[in-house]
């Protein structure tokens, strides 16, 4: 006789396999923008977001997706190409350090967090501009990875804080 395994379905299961999904679905359509500040803002708040609720693991799952689809969908530069595991590196710091420091303090989660993401990015993209990278994409890949990351992870940060206090989910 066969073994038949039951599948129960509960409410919480169903309610964080829903986030998940509606998370995971926004990550999939933010590249789409096809502008930085826009998609990288919203990609670290659902990288804040997805870690604050689900944990650390679906923050670091929904983290490989947003490069690959800009990469895969035309919007992230091709010369950009050789950054894409720094980047996806560069998410899962955020949500480590984020989903370690969120519960004793929102504010040193989320700034440590979203520094050593921009820090980590900064020094890769000038490891990888001077040993693959041609000198007239240099620049370019050199300011994409500098500024605009700590100025977006700081503003998805500040987003979730907002909308966590709103959901009562943080004091």
């Amino acid at each position: 006789m066969e073994r038949v395994k039951i599948l129960t379905i509960n409410k919480e299961k169903t309610l964080v396999l829903a986030q998940f999904g509606i998370l995971l679905g926004i990550a999939l359509v933010a590249p789409l923008i096809g502008q930085q500040a826009i998609t990288g803002i919203i990609v670290n708040a659902i990288l804040f977001i997805s870690t604050a609720l689900l944990g650390i693991e679906a923050g670091i799952l929904i983290g490989l997706i947003p490069s690959v689809i800009s990469l895969s969908a035309g919007l992230l530069p091709a010369a950009l190409a050789p950054m894409i595991p720094f980047i996806i590196l560069g998410n899962a710091i955020l949500v480590v350090v984020f989903g370690y420091f969120k519960e004793k303090n929102y504010w040193l989660g989320m700034f440590s967090a979203s520094f050593l993401k921009f820090f980590f990015l900064f020094n890769a993209s000038s490891i990888v501009i001077n040993l693959v990278l041609k000198k007239e994409v240099a620049g370019q890949v050199a300011l994409m990875m500098s500024w605009p990351q700590l100025f977006t992870a700081l503003s998805g940060g500040l987003i979730v804080y907002f909308i966590l206090k709103q959901c009562k989910k943080i004091n």
